[in-house]
């Protein structure tokens, strides 16, 4: 079974110069990292890298250089799940989770961010993660 660390929203270094310690902790040992987008920086990449390999997607707040390097969405096949990752504000829908599933109908898992408001949602049979953001919470746990 893989150990996944899932986060998004970091925008650094504009919201934060750092991730909070407590993620750090909780990422200590995960296979895989999915960020699902506004980075704001590739430095956060080299960041998270450090402790697996990452899949990254670009926001909708992300500058060029971050846009260029980045997809706006990947799909994984990880041990048999079909992985959705793409950063919410594109697709069909009303809601941010809406347009995050119109980009994967056939996955089992689509991760997302966008709305800074964290989700964890069973619909239709398809597990929709929101991490929410470690750094700009907007009223958020």
């Amino acid at each position: 079974m893989m150990l996944i660390g899932v986060l998004s929203d970091t925008h650094m270094p504009t919201r934060a110069r750092a991730l909070p310690e407590a993620l750090w902790q909780a990422f200590e040992g995960v296979d895989l990292i999915l960020h699902a987008g506004d980075l704001n920086s590739l430095d956060m990449l080299d960041a998270l890298r450090a402790l697996a390999p990452v899949h990254a997607v670009v926001g909708n707040t992300d500058p060029w250089d971050v846009a260029n390097a980045l997809p706006r969405a990947v799909r994984l096949d990880l041990e048999g799940v079909i992985v959705g990752l793409t950063h919410g504000h594109e697709g069909h829908g009303k809601s941010t989770a809406e347009r995050a599933l119109s980009h994967f109908p056939e996955a089992g898992v689509v991760v997302f961010g966008h709305s800074h408001v964290p989700l964890i949602e069973r619909r239709g049979g398809v597990l929709l993660v929101n991490p929410g953001s470690p750094t700009d919470r907007r009223s958020q746990p």
